[in-house]
């Protein structure tokens, strides 16, 4: 509990730092699939549905890298520069469930790694890795998780080409430019392999395209987030005719926009459309409280876009997750359907939303 403790003291220190300024140059690949450690925070974000046993599932996978400024300058081999975490989590539908769990250490010495070369990101006996492969988009991820109750081993083939966020890939978050980030996308994954339940391994069943599909994002930021801001709402949805669709907003402390973004890329050659501050709107439909920690998330959104009106509501309430042990937030997270006005379901994908709990603090 000491150790914990004091590694998320040495990665708060580093916050405390002069504005940076925006996001500049251009994005490499396979290069900026990697780490880049140079900046403060970044995250691999990795979520879909798969299904098994006749059944749907949800999953995800987050590695989080935290530079710690208080180290920089520490001669010491065992100072702790960079911070690892990482969440796994697989919602059981048919359960009624979520299952999570999550990692923490400091970078160096055999227990966690993130390479600077691509995406090869280790944190205790878990891993997200990146090979190329002969498909659109040019990547096959690969997840090994051996969590409490429950593991994933997953494939993650792109279908399509990265999706820029943003202009060029610089995705505002703020009204000031420094609240930027660098944020990549890969939407439409293909996914196989297997996940286990308890002592059950299932493997992914062939279905409808739409099935067994994942969502990728990398993300990577100096000062991410306004001063003003507590916390955002975020969709990816993977359309089942093969488009995508991302939609956030960073909420104020009495619930107010910030600011908004996102973008629709209406099929995998197609330019995407990227959406402004004042373009998207998220407005609550019903509310859940989590018996946890008392907080309260509407669970079901109404959104408005350039692209017209679109609901989403969870496939389960109740997909709260506790990382108090690691980043220190709790938020909610979980797999989700989206519907067009008229109430078709025409896709499928994740939910995030931050800061209901308690405000979340990023640098």
């Amino acid at each position: 509990m000491r150790r914990r403790h004091a590694l998320l003291a040495l990665a708060a220190a580093g916050a405390q730092r002069a504005a940076w300024p925006a996001p500049v140059g251009e994005l490499r690949f396979p290069r900026d699939h990697g780490s880049h450690p140079t900046w403060a925070t970044e995250w691999w974000y990795l979520t879909g549905q798969v299904r098994a046993e006749g059944a749907l599932w949800g999953f995800q996978m987050t590695f989080f890298r935290s530079r710690v400024d208080i180290a920089a300058h520490m001669r010491s081999a065992f100072a702790a520069r960079q911070l690892l975490f990482a969440h796994a989590a697989l919602t059981d539908l048919r359960g009624r469930r979520l299952l999570h769990d999550q990692r923490i250490a400091r970078e160096g010495f055999g227990v966690a790694q993130a390479s600077e070369q691509d995406t090869a990101i280790r944190l205790q006996d878990w891993s997200l890795t990146r090979e190329d492969a002969p498909v659109p988009g040019h990547s096959r991820y690969r997840i090994e998780a051996t969590a409490q109750g429950f593991s994933l081993q997953l494939q993650a083939t792109s279908t399509q080409p990265v999706l820029l966020q943003g202009e060029h890939g610089i995705s505002r978050k703020g009204p000031e430019p420094a609240q930027s980030s660098w944020y990549t996308s890969q939407p439409q994954l293909a996914v196989t392999g297997h996940i286990t339940l308890g002592h059950t391994r299932m493997p992914v069943q062939a279905g409808q395209p739409w099935d067994n599909r994942a969502w990728m994002d990398h993300e990577w930021s100096e000062a991410l987030m306004h001063p003003d801001a507590v916390g955002w709402d975020w969709i990816g949805m993977n359309l089942r005719d093969g488009g995508a669709l991302t939609a956030f907003v960073l909420r104020r402390l009495d619930g107010s926009a910030l600011w908004a973004g996102g973008s629709f890329r209406p099929s995998a050659n197609a330019p995407a459309r990227i959406f402004g501050a004042g373009d998207v709107r998220f407005t609550p439909q019903r509310l859940w409280t989590s018996a946890d920690s008392g907080a309260r998330y509407p669970v079901r959104w109404q959104i408005d876009t350039p692209m017209g009106r679109y609901d989403v509501h969870a496939l389960l309430d109740d997909q709260e997750l506790d990382s108090s042990a690691s980043t220190g937030a709790i938020y909610w997270e979980g797999l989700s359907v989206l519907r067009n006005a008229g109430g078709e379901e025409i896709g499928r994908g994740y939910l995030e939303m931050t800061g209901y709990a308690t405000p979340l603090r990023l640098r």
